[in-house]
């Protein structure tokens, strides 16, 4: 797992902010009126936003299209898009021979989870994607607890699959990639930069376990005020939690960020 450097930067130098959506820029379960204001404010002052999300293709298409973003990565790192003057570009990690080939596989694992945890549900949105299995343990079916979350993480597992526990579901998913690897890619393929030794120009927010590997990562990570739900299930935190929750808190990191830049533009900042 890439660690940050120590050094601290000006929060000014931020020039991309990728964020998680469900429950970073939502807040029960819709997008309110602070984030999306926070996205144009964004876009107006030059910050661009580029949401991370366990979200699937079908959704992020439209995300894509839609909103004032500058790409999305979707289904936990296994692509990006971005639109382009030449259309929408889709960047994946597998061909679709190897898609179709891990969905088979994933069938199987959908039929012992359904069988083995009670209560738990296949998400609402599994028709849109192209790489992974959600399993619904909050989202349209009653909250489990903490030990069948568990137990479908430990199904994944024992087949070999990758799973990773959103606010809102388990995602399991056959391959080599996850948020970040993606995120790494995206800056390099879209900046031109790399990661590792340019830290100071990208941040990141968001509120679950799953975010842990980004809040690892970057030297500017920032959490919504809901991820004090799962702190003591991190090693890794985020160095930044803002007072308000959900789509709330991603306006305050917005702002913050966007004061911080209009502040160094102004020279009232200097390097660290």
């Amino acid at each position: 797992m890439q660690q940050p450097t120590d050094k601290k930067y000006d929060e000014g130098f931020i020039e991309i902010l990728f964020a998680d959506i469900d429950d970073t820029m939502t807040t029960d379960g819709l997008i309110p009126a602070e984030t999306f204001t926070a996205l144009w404010e964004a876009r107006r002052t030059g910050l661009r936003v580029v949401p991370v999300t366990g979200r699937p293709a079908g959704w992020c298409d439209h995300i894509v299209r839609m909103w004032p973003v500058d790409g999305v990565i979707g289904e936990n790192g296994a692509f990006y898009f971005r639109k382009t003057e030449q259309g929408i570009r889709r960047e994946h990690v597998q061909t679709e021979e190897q898609r179709a080939a891990n969905r088979r596989k994933l069938e199987q694992i959908r039929r012992e989870v359904l069988a083995g945890v009670p209560g738990c549900g296949i998400a609402s949105d599994q028709a849109w994607r192209e790489y992974d299995l959600a399993v619904d343990f909050c989202e349209d079916v009653p909250q489990l607890d903490w030990e069948a979350v568990q137990r479908i993480v430990d199904i994944f597992e024992r087949h070999g699959a990758v799973a990773k526990v959103s606010s809102i579901h388990v995602n399991g998913w056959f391959g080599d990639f996850d948020k970040l690897s993606m995120t790494r890619r995206y800056i390099r393929e879209v900046d031109g930069r790399d990661f590792a030794t340019h830290p100071q120009y990208y941040a990141f927010v968001g509120d679950s376990p799953n975010d842990e590997p980004m809040f690892a990562a970057f030297a500017h990570s920032f959490g919504v005020a809901n991820i004090r739900t799962f702190l003591d299930r991190l090693t890794h935190q985020p160095r930044t939690i803002v007072p308000s929750v959900g789509g709330a808190g991603f306006a305050e990191v917005v702002a913050r960020i966007v004061a911080a830049r209009q502040r160094r533009k102004n020279g009232t900042t200097s390097d660290n």
